[in-house]
């Protein structure tokens, strides 16, 4: 038993280390924040292509669009909502090997009465590439909500 204790504290403290710090988040004057240099991030307001991904368009108000979103990020698996405000929505999506967190948020707003964009940045914490994770999920989280 002695000789494991050593070994199962290494192993905590690698997991603990792979959810990463939490990078500054949020809505700062309409804008979500820039994605960092690394490929391992995708923004519909980048100004860059790499990181650039159309937002997604949701026929609907705001509120009925708030509401899909949340109910489609509850059925998730490993998937925490961490925020959920009228305009903006953050959640935490963990790996399902070693948990590696990614900060995914929305940003709603009111197009017409009818339709609302919606905003995304999905980032990884850690690491430099993502191997198109991020692209893939809000591509998936589109889909979803057509």
């Amino acid at each position: 038993m002695k000789k494991r204790l050593p070994v199962v504290l290494v192993i905590l403290t690698i997991l603990t280390g792979c959810s990463g710090t939490m990078p500054k988040l949020g809505v700062n004057n309409g804008r979500l924040m820039q994605c960092p240099d690394t490929p391992n991030c995708v923004s519909s307001q980048a100004e860059d292509e790499q990181h650039y991904i159309q937002p997604i368009q949701f026929m609907g108000t705001q509120q009925e669009a708030q509401s899909a979103l949340l109910k489609m990020l509850e059925t998730w698996k490993r998937t925490k909502i961490i925020v959920a405000q009228e305009e903006y929505i953050r959640a935490e999506f963990a790996s399902m090997i070693f948990r590696f967190v990614d900060d995914v948020e929305f940003y709603l707003s009111s197009i017409k009465a009818d339709e609302t964009v919606i905003h995304v940045r999905s980032a990884s914490r850690v690491g430099y590439s993502d191997f198109g994770v991020n692209r893939k999920r809000i591509e998936r989280i589109r889909s979803k909500l057509k």
